[in-house]
């Protein structure tokens, strides 16, 4: 599906977040005229320009709509089939890919994914900076299409997914499994 954006318009960049498109230019590259989308991230306000002929290609993508929320908040409240029970080096990488393809939903299997392991074990370094990652990601885009402040989506998102008692105790889990 080919999406055009207008100046404005707030779109999703794959692993990135949400953006808004700044301006949309031609330049000269390489010899050939091309025509770019300018986006500033919204969180880091850094600067990206996307061939608009690559943008499908890179998962650009429009904002979930408002409606579309309630169906986010669903999955992140169902449990997943079974948590992989992978080495973390797996499962890392099977992260890293779900978050590359840009899709809301998949950004929320992650971070459900990690938030209910996170219970059972402590997580990788790795696994934490994910979490982190699709926590953001997810924050952002859903405080974008709810037009709402992102603390309120983060409280959301806390009520769904408790610190484990370690977190809260700041004790070690093996400890925490005897209060």
């Amino acid at each position: 599906m080919l999406t055009h954006f207008r100046v404005g318009d707030k779109a999703v960049y794959p692993a990135q977040g949400v953006a808004e498109v700044m301006g949309i230019e031609s330049r000269e590259v390489s010899g050939n005229q091309e025509t770019f989308y300018m986006l500033r991230l919204l969180d880091s306000d850094r600067r990206i320009m996307i061939p608009l002929s690559k943008a499908p290609s890179v998962g650009l993508r429009q904002v979930i709509c408002c409606d579309q929320v309630p169906e986010v908040f669903g999955l992140l409240r169902t449990k997943p089939p079974r948590l992989a029970r992978q080495n973390w080096n797996r499962r890392y990488r099977g992260y890293i890919e779900k978050l590359k393809t840009g899709s809301v939903f998949d950004v929320a299997e992650v971070l459900r994914d990690l938030y209910l392991l996170r219970y059972q074990k402590p997580l990788s370094f790795g696994e934490r900076r994910l979490l982190d990652t699709a926590r953001e990601l997810l924050v952002k885009e859903l405080s974008v299409a709810t037009q709402g402040p992102m603390d309120g989506v983060q409280r959301e998102l806390e009520a769904i997914f408790p610190a484990p008692v370690e977190d809260v105790l700041g004790i070690p889990g093996d400890e925490a499994e005897d209060i």
